[in-house]
């Protein structure tokens, strides 16, 4: 079922320049002559004869998919000449036929691109460029050795630079349990990171020239610029990799060199996310920064993680939107935990960093709720449901409640508006049904919902009972789902009370 695909906070605050943006409009099948054409007929025996091929899963109707296809038909043409050629293709994942297929593959959102390698055996996500040059770059990369070896100091001015991360291991022979891990593990990090290996620390630009033991070794554009580990075991090596890419303040900003970073940041659920708006071409950003990164430094290992956020141009518009703040309370600091509790402390200077973070750390902040106002009206067939009612509305009320989770630019929510308003006015007469709806872009959602797309359309029966609705978005389909899941003791309820009245008012008669 197709939906609006929503990343949650990552996506909410990447919006504006994460991605490529490309200019032309054509439609995502024109020209098409060197990307191959698959669909449910073929997929399998297709990608089953390459030890390299890429997908994309895309819909007619998709704008990010129409910029994309020139792009990616370009790539195609120049990737057939590589050696060994390298083949794109492409599903209309839209076509009715073909919904299986991304349904199998995972396809939530609208271009996904995967890499199936070994035959299909070995899927991975496309994270590259969007452009035709950069995808050609990535794809010719991951097609090749997931590790390079450096013999020069030549060779590793050639691939190593001051500005990615790059990761090396170190060894006195290319063989052993060390050096088998760390091929290993290249290979599938090799999307994230670019890796290589060496006989001799003296041609790497950065760290220690002599080393005695196998090591691996990050190189990285940010705080210590590079960190050793000696630990070879699969497990504590992913780990030492992850951790030590990770800067200990990520800057927010239109700068790309930054977004990798910026996608780590919140891809990271295991630490609370820190986060700092403030205009960069202010007076006092140096001053921000400093105390800022004073506060990362004196509570590293806390499990936090910081972040720091230009909110000049069209940043501004966005961030504060998300956050359900306004402009006036600029520069905030935000916490979020990972149980999407939020701290907020508004027109922040620098001074109050640390003293606010030490009250969080203490445990004497209050948390902050987005929320839009309670309805001060609110007898419309579908019901509103915000942050500040949910429990009112949906959780105390004794009833059974059909719920959607919406977005108003979701094209798929307002195809769904009427459908929901028909259901509710002919379930009016059942009053232990209650048809509901909430804005999930302006309230805070609780996390038990698991909203990842819109719309997300939940039942919860009157005894506490939660379903995730996915049937057929139709008036009928919906009045029978939830004639059938609802709590029928209620009703008995409501019609024994009735008949009680009734009799009552016989005897007084």
């Amino acid at each position: 079922m197709a939906v609006c695909s929503r990343v949650l906070i990552c996506a909410a605050l990447l919006l504006f320049s994460i991605y490529a943006v490309f200019s032309t409009e054509d439609g995502a099948e024109e020209s098409l002559t060197h990307v191959v054409k698959l669909d449910v007929s073929n997929f399998e025996d297709v990608v089953s004869k390459h030890p390299f091929i890429v997908v994309e899963f895309y819909a007619p109707w998709c704008g990010h998919c129409k910029k994309l296809a020139p792009e990616y038909e370009k790539a195609a043409e120049t990737l057939k000449s590589h050696h060994p050629p390298i083949v794109l293709a492409s599903v209309d994942a839209n076509e009715e036929s073909n919904k299986a297929l991304a349904s199998k593959y995972e396809v939530n959102g609208f271009p996904t691109i995967k890499i199936f390698k070994d035959g299909g055996k070995n899927i991975q996500d496309y994270r590259g460029p969007r452009e035709a040059d950069g995808i050609v770059g990535y794809l010719k990369k991951q097609a090749g050795p997931p590790s390079i070896e450096i013999k020069s100091a030549e060779d590793a001015g050639k691939i190593i630079s001051d500005k990615e991360i790059f990761i090396v291991g170190i060894f006195s022979k290319f063989s052993g349990e060390e050096f088998d891990n760390f091929t290993t593990l290249a290979e599938k990090m090799r999307l994230d990171y670019d890796f290589g290996y060496t006989l001799d620390a003296k041609f790497l630009p950065k760290g220690e020239s002599v080393v005695i033991q196998p090591t691996v070794r990050i190189l990285k554009p940010f705080d210590e610029l590079f960190v050793d580990s000696n630990d070879f075991h699969i497990d504590a090596l992913q780990k030492f990799i992850e951790e030590g890419t990770i800067p200990l303040v990520t800057f927010f900003s239109d700068d790309p060199n930054n977004h990798k970073f910026v996608s780590k940041f919140f891809d990271n659920v295991e630490n609370a996310k820190v986060m700092l708006f403030t205009d960069f071409s202010g007076e006092s950003i140096e001053e921000f920064k400093l105390k800022f990164y004073d506060v990362a430094v004196k509570y590293i290992g806390n499990k936090l993680g910081f972040l720091l956020g230009d909110i000049s141009g069209d940043n501004k518009k966005n961030i504060i939107q998300y956050f359900g703040l306004s402009e006036d309370l600029l520069p905030f600091i935000i916490i979020q935990t990972t149980d999407n509790k939020k701290y907020v402390k508004a027109n922040l200077t620098p001074l109050q960093i640390a003293d606010w973070m030490k009250d969080y750390m203490d445990h004497k902040l209050t948390p902050f709720v987005k929320s839009e106002p309670i309805p001060e009206v609110n007898d419309q067939p579908v019901k509103i449901v915000v942050t500040k009612n949910l429990n009112d509305v949906v959780y105390a009320s004794g009833k059974n409640v059909f719920l959607e989770f919406y977005a108003p630019w979701c094209g798929h929510c307002k195809e769904l508006a009427p459908i929901l308003d028909e259901v509710a006015v002919s379930l009016q007469s059942d009053s232990s049904v209650i048809i509901a709806k909430m804005d999930a872009t302006a309230n805070d959602v609780p996390e038990k919902f698991n909203v990842r797309g819109f719309p997300t359309l939940f039942f919860l029966s009157s005894t506490g009972e939660m379903v995730n609705y996915n049937g057929d978005r139709t008036k009928d389909a919906i009045i029978d789902f939830i004639q059938k899941n609802k709590d029928t003791s209620l009703k008995s309820q409501t019609d024994s009370d009735e008949s009680h009245q009734t009799d009552t008012s016989k005897d007084e008669l």
